[in-house]
């Protein structure tokens, strides 16, 4: 019986030594493949074009969100046949702001004893609007065979259409949700601060158009 176990520990052993073996070359062969894929960025340093001076205060940014959603039928065809719906899922900013660079030359007036100032402000504007393109996507699309036959001649959906479709709603929308407003009172409460800092009393009035 005794001489069995000591069969049955050598056995265990011999087997431990050989997965311990097999374990290592499992670590060690994928260096040695020679078909072994790598990645080589040679892209070339960012090259500096133009330097612009900004004169823009952003005083207010909103964030939106939109679903765009986009038809396209052929006159007496069926859907089933050619046409294409698709609705995309749209994410991004926009921000408000006041444009310095346009002040008037008469914009700020000093009073005579220098205590007080006037200041008239242009009105506050919208921005571009930036989509995150990480949060922006193809929710779903329904296509006619013509069109599904197209996709796998020319490949994927031009994705450009739905994010300036994306653009003009999240403007759109900015227009009406007060942003602007927020940026203007913002710009003011920021010119107040620091031209009080400086002793004097502020006036603030919109520009008229």
């Amino acid at each position: 019986m005794k001489g069995r176990w000591i069969k049955y520990g050598v056995v265990g052993v011999a087997l431990a030594a050989v997965v311990a073996v097999v374990l290592q070359l499992v670590g060690i062969l994928p260096n040695l493949n020679p078909f072994q894929s790598s990645t080589v960025d040679r892209s070339q340093p960012a090259v500096l074009q133009a330097v612009r001076d900004l004169s823009q205060y952003h005083a207010a940014a909103g964030d939106y969100q939109v679903v765009i959603d986009i038809e396209k039928d052929i006159k007496f065809v069926p859907s089933e046949i050619a046409g294409e719906r698709t609705l995309f899922v749209a994410a991004g900013s926009i921000d408000a702001f006041v444009d310095f660079g346009h002040l008037a030359d008469n914009a700020m007036e000093v009073s005579a004893d220098r205590k007080s100032v006037r200041l008239t402000l242009p009105p506050a504007q919208l921005a571009k609007p930036s989509l995150d393109s990480s949060r922006s996507y193809i929710y779903s699309q329904e296509r006619g065979l013509l069109d599904r036959l197209g996709a796998v001649v020319h490949g994927p959906t031009d994705q450009q259409q739905f994010y300036v479709a994306a653009e003009q709603k999240i403007t759109e929308a900015a227009q009406h949700s007060g942003l602007t407003e927020r940026a203007k009172n913002n710009t003011k409460l920021m010119l107040t601060g620091m031209l009080q800092a400086l002793g004097f009393q502020v006036i603030i009035q919109d520009a008229r158009d």
